[in-house]
């Protein structure tokens, strides 16, 4: 009886954490609604329904991909800032810790968005990873909420690639007490947000602002599926592209969306499917 009343008291103690985060998810989720529908219907590129096919689908994602992944992460991030800590020569990790806070955003930005393309380069050109990243490039209809839709392994592992680096060179710190690093924390809220914005059914091409940065323009022809597919993997940054050859920016939209790869309807066989498919 005792054990009993132990296990239901912890279960309070988790619970009432996660019941907080999906509150506040839902209150995060609310205000995107309001930005992004909107924007939609006055400059849509796509005439679309809001509830689309696999609306249910993609916004049971956001949930689980801001709840799933962050606990993932934990540990292995702690590993790496502790491994990293030991590896890095002293005199680069003093010198980045001792930039002004807005250079060493800035600089963070730059750092983890390299990781950032390379982890998800890597997902189209790896037949494993592309498993589970085949979840995200499944959608045939593209708007803001198709951001969500990911594979929370797939994610993890993009994650990592761009964190890794932020770590290595001392941009991002590991905890000290309770402090809490603003610079990893605004990366993943800008990447976030800027996901949100690129995938968002726009007919923005914003001229030469998509050299510079992502645009729905520039992005909504990554999840094209034609012959000129796996290019545009920045997520912020056309640069990288640029500079690693994978830049591609005509002057029309793309004529479709989606991926030849057989990607199950449900949640839970696009969660399943990738861990056992051959």
């Amino acid at each position: 009886m005792e054990t009993l009343l132990q296990l239901e008291r912890h279960l309070r103690l988790v619970a009432r954490p996660v019941a907080l985060d999906v509150l506040r998810l839902g209150i995060w989720l609310l205000l995107i609604l309001i930005v992004f529908v909107p924007l939609e219907r006055l400059f849509s590129l796509h005439p679309q329904r809001v509830f689309r096919k696999s609306f249910g689908v993609d916004l049971a994602y956001y949930f689980l991909n801001n709840l799933l992944p962050k606990a993932m992460l934990a540990a292995p991030i702690a590993l790496v800032a502790w491994a990293l800590r030991h590896a890095v020569p002293g005199a680069v990790l003093t010198w980045t810790a001792e930039l002004p806070l807005p250079l060493r955003l800035l600089a963070a930005l730059v750092v983890g968005e390299l990781g950032f393309y390379w982890g998800h380069r890597w997902t189209h050109e790896s037949p494993f990873l592309w498993r589970f990243h085949a979840v995200h490039h499944s959608a045939e209809q593209i708007d803001w909420l198709v951001n969500t839709r990911a594979h929370p392994l797939d994610i993890v592992f993009v994650r990592l690639c761009g964190f890794i680096p932020m770590y290595a060179l001392g941009l991002a710190q590991p905890l000290k007490g309770q402090a809490l690093d603003p610079v990893p924390l605004f990366v993943m809220l800008t990447a976030t947000f800027w996901g949100f914005f690129v995938h968002a059914n726009l007919r923005w091409r914003l001229g030469w602002l998509s050299h510079l940065v992502s645009t729905p323009f520039f992005h909504h022809w990554h999840h094209t599926n034609d012959e000129h597919t796996d290019k545009n993997y920045a997520s912020m940054l056309p640069c990288m592209d640029w500079l690693f050859g994978t830049w591609y920016l005509p002057r029309q939209w793309p004529p479709r969306y989606g991926t030849d790869t057989p990607v199950a309807e449900g949640l839970a066989a696009q969660l399943a499917n990738p861990l056992w498919k051959a």
